[in-house]
């Protein structure tokens, strides 16, 4: 028995982890990450890496096991909650895209920031929806409704491969996203503006993405 879950549970891994890795971006998150935390200490910076860590694994196993049916209990559909988020992915983008690194506003909000203070930036909007945004959530949702794979209908496998996938996952981001500022460092000043700027403006287009599969889901329902 242990061998058919460890071989489902590897099929599964084959099918999730591709899946939630591309939409995910842990990379291209590392130096949204630190564009959003530049002027943080390593260590506070670290620990919001951690908590960011935490939070994407519970978002990613709560999607996936319940959120189906948390969804139907308020009547939400998964068009509505594209759009809602995409909305949300690309208001954040566009603000990072045009932040002035030396702004006066970067300094009062970020700069003087203690480690407390930047504790509130772990979830919203570093967790949600720059890391497991409304795009994350909805193929979570699916891999836990019917895309799930072998296994998918046993509640105990699919709860194994659920939390092997996320664990993995967040392990990623954990490791990246504490290492954003010696990746920074590898590749000089001018090239981290580059990349997060890029980082910035794809971030900005998957919120639009997510916003226009959304509204066609709706109009296609009218």
């Amino acid at each position: 028995m242990l061998n058919n879950i460890a071989a489902q549970t590897g099929t599964f891994l084959l099918l999730a982890f591709p899946a939630l890795f591309s939409i995910i971006n842990p990379l291209g998150g590392a130096f949204v990450f630190l564009a959003a935390t530049r002027g943080l200490s390593a260590q506070t910076r670290t620990r919001l890496a951690r908590q960011v860590a935490t939070y994407s694994f519970i978002t990613l196993n709560l999607s996936m096991l319940i959120g189906a049916f948390v969804l139907r209990i308020f009547g939400i559909e998964m068009p509505v909650l594209r759009l809602a988020g995409g909305i949300i992915i690309a208001l954040t983008a566009w603000k990072l895209l045009n932040a002035d690194d030396d702004s006066a506003e970067r300094g009062a909000v970020i700069e003087e920031a203690n480690t407390r203070d930047a504790s509130h930036l772990a979830f919203y909007p570093l967790t949600m929806p720059m890391t497991t945004g409304p795009g994350t959530i909805a193929v979570a949702i699916a891999l836990g409704t019917g895309g799930g794979g072998p296994g998918a209908d046993n509640p105990l496998v699919f709860a194994v491969q659920a939390l092997v996938t996320s664990t993995l996952i967040c392990l990623l981001i954990y490791l990246l996203y504490r290492s954003s500022n010696r990746i920074a460092l590898a590749i000089g000043p001018t090239g981290t503006n580059i990349v997060a700027r890029l980082s910035a403006f794809l971030l900005f287009c998957i919120g639009i993405q997510v916003m226009w599969s959304g509204i066609a889901a709706l109009v296609g329902s009218l």
